[in-house]
């Protein structure tokens, strides 16, 4: 499981990045605190599936596409 934390930041961030947004911007417009979006990108945190949407939807991500790609869903 703590291969899949991982695998998630790593898309989060990567996402984030080709957008060209920092996390502060994230947090503002996500309305996730920029520490957990922090820890979350570095696999340190155990976000819930909300804190995800949250994050998820102004990357223009689909959470369940994300789920899947890291091993999440099956």
């Amino acid at each position: 499981m703590r291969n899949e934390i991982i695998a998630i930041g790593e898309v989060l961030k990567n996402r984030r990045e080709l957008l060209s947004l920092l996390q502060p911007d994230l947090a503002s417009i996500s309305g996730v605190n920029r520490r957990t979006i922090q820890l979350i990108e570095q696999g340190k945190g155990n976000p819930s599936l909300e804190t995800l949407m949250k994050i998820c939807n102004p990357l223009g991500l689909n959470i369940r596409l994300v789920l899947k790609q890291t091993g999440q869903e099956n």
